[in-house]
């Protein structure tokens, strides 16, 4: 059903800029106003959130990772698994309902953890893309890694979903054996690739969207607690922020993942014109078995340990578009709900 919503749009510029392409969604395409979006589905688990998703009736659902657990380097067994998932009536009924994209994480790229010397990562993206039924003609099919951009919706309220691969071209992390982190820091280690980066910097650069959204399989902003993390390749990290603060585009927040939790993150950022927020939804089918405190100097509001997806509500009734965020879960319940504005003084009076 992609193609219904999508058509391609190709750009080529100089070889300074190695060829860069991007793919676009025709501006004629309906406002987006509410955006759905989650992580860490389990193909196995027989309770999942898409009838409840479809329920909220989003204009789009954004897969942020882990939307399988594939685990192998058996590329038969891994697009069985994504057959499964697929056929499930109930995932087969938002699809007819709803316009879904997305990204992997670890268990979906095949490999726990994992990073670039993934051998079957090739055809372990092919599979992901079919599974999001990604039209042939979208340039992602023939470049390496999978991090992709789509535009919505005409002038003034244009929104901007960009999609970051935090798996290709991660470098490697070696194991923490003196203290509870799973990881030690790779101080010179990079997570998405030069070419992801000079991608990234074109997508930012001048770009006319009114809002623009990253999604990272993996959190941006929290950084204390002892799992994967961008913290744990403290460069890309913060050329990250300063990417943004460079490019300074419109309206940006962060979609992130993998964590079985659902959290807000905020950090200000000098020079940035807006709180920057990272809001994660994670675990559409299973959470953590048991409650434990965990730091996060940046957390805005509680952590919610529960089965849950994310709900982005958009207010274009204004002068800079206005956020309600909402974690929800079974039956319509909503465990965390918060407001978020990008003008500056108007969140901080807040």
């Amino acid at each position: 059903m992609t193609s219904k919503y999508y058509f391609l749009l190709t750009i080529i510029i100089g070889s300074a800029c190695h060829n860069i392409q991007r793919s676009e969604v025709e501006s004629t395409a309906p406002i987006i106003n509410t955006i759905a979006f989650g992580s860490c589905s389990h193909q196995d688990n027989p309770e999942q959130l898409w009838t409840e998703i479809t329920k909220a009736q989003p204009d789009l659902l954004i897969l942020g990772g882990d939307n399988i657990y594939g685990d192998t380097h058996d590329m038969t067994l891994m697009k069985a698994r994504y057959d499964k998932q697929k056929s499930r009536p109930e995932y087969q009924n938002l699809l007819n309902t709803v316009p879904v994209i997305g990204i992997w994480d670890d268990h979906d790229y095949g490999m726990n953890d994992g990073g670039k010397h993934f051998s079957k990562k090739d055809s372990s993206k092919w599979l992901m893309l079919d599974f999001l039924d990604v039209p042939a003609d979208n340039p992602v099919w023939r470049r390496e890694g999978a991090y992709n951009a789509y535009s919505y919706g005409p002038k003034n309220k244009k929104i901007k979903v960009i999609l970051l691969d935090t798996r290709y071209f991660r470098d490697t992390l070696s194991a923490d054996t003196l203290t509870s982190a799973r990881y030690l820091p790779n101080k010179d280690g990079d997570l998405l690739g030069e070419k992801q980066w000079q991608w990234l910097e074109y997508e930012l650069t001048d770009s006319d969207a009114d809002m623009h959204i990253l999604v990272s399989g993996i959190q941006v902003i929290a950084a204390q607690h002892d799992f994967e993390k961008w913290s744990n390749f403290p460069q890309s990290r913060e050329r990250l922020f300063k990417l943004l603060v460079k490019t300074h585009p419109a309206n940006t927040l962060i979609l992130s993942g993998d964590r079985h939790i659902a959290e807000i993150s905020k950090i200000d950022l000098e020079g940035l014109p807006y709180p920057l927020y990272d809001l994660t939804s994670s675990g559409l089918t299973h959470t953590w078995s048991e409650v434990w405190p965990e730091e996060n100097k940046y957390r805005v509001g509680e952590m919610v340990i529960k089965r849950n997806y994310g709900l982005v509500q958009i207010n274009w009734q204004q002068s800079s578009p206005g956020i309600v965020f909402q974690v929800k879960g079974h039956n319509d319940s909503t465990f965390l709900e918060h407001h978020i504005s990008f003008d500056k003084a108007h969140a901080e009076a807040n």
